[in-house]
């Protein structure tokens, strides 16, 4: 096995795809085959993902006879197969892992909840028509309340690690999982202002070479505007 023998199928714009874009980057296996899809075409459905993944989505990673989807799946995969390639993304002391661990996962499953769940998918299941209406705007104000609580967790996490990395002293996978989601945020329109610590990690590591290269093609074309910044003035 070796990246000649990798291949990734991936969607511009997919958090959990650019996780994994990221993680291979950082291990020295950015230039593997790779396969773009469009989400808008079906892709993420087509013959060659379902023969990989039975639940069609993407990211799909092949390495050699070997199969991972789930992009937490794919970044652990790749620091236990190639412990020794580019950026040790789980650190070795006992201590310094759990915390890694801990936060990668508190990260992924929290900020997926209130971001990504709670907000920009309640607002896009929610027809155009009833946006406007008292249960939608409350509801989505209280989803926004406890996304700023969230937000609050992260802004300390970060200044407490004095690093510029929120895990430790290193890039980690703690901040493969976050930057992503703080990544959406800014997208659909949050300034951060109230967060100048997830700003500042934000700005940051966009300068980071494996972010920096493997950034959403799509987001490149323009700023969102209009209806779709859900955060704009909320965040």
């Amino acid at each position: 096995m070796g990246k000649e023998d990798m291949h990734l199928i991936w969607g511009s714009g997919s958090g959990p795809c650019w996780k994994a874009m990221i993680a291979l980057a950082e291990k020295g296996f950015d230039d593997i085959e790779k396969t773009l899809i469009e989400f808008s075409k079906k892709g993420h459905k087509s013959k060659e993902v379902m023969e990989l993944n039975s639940r069609g989505q993407v990211p799909t990673f092949k390495d050699g006879d070997i199969i991972v989807n789930e992009s937490m799946a794919i970044c652990l995969y790749l620091e236990k197969a190639y412990p020794n390639s580019g950026t040790k993304l789980l650190p070795e002391e006992v201590a310094d892992y759990a915390k890694v661990i801990q936060l990668a996962i508190e990260a992924q499953e929290n900020l997926n909840m209130k971001i990504m769940i709670k907000c920009i998918y309640f607002t896009w299941m929610t027809p155009e028509e009833k946006r406007e209406g008292k249960e939608f705007i409350e509801a989505f104000e209280n989803n926004i309340k406890d996304l700023k609580e969230e937000l609050k967790i992260w802004e300390k996490h970060v200044k407490e690690s004095e690093s510029g990395h929120v895990g430790g002293k290193a890039f980690s996978l703690a901040d493969v999982v976050l930057y992503t989601f703080v990544a959406y945020l800014v997208r659909f329109g949050s300034s951060l202002d109230d967060y100048p610590n997830l700003l500042k990690y934000y700005k940051n590591l966009g300068e980071r070479p494996s972010i920096a290269k493997t950034f959403p093609p799509h987001w490149k074309e323009g700023p969102l505007e209009g209806k779709k910044l859900l955060f704009k003035g909320a965040l």
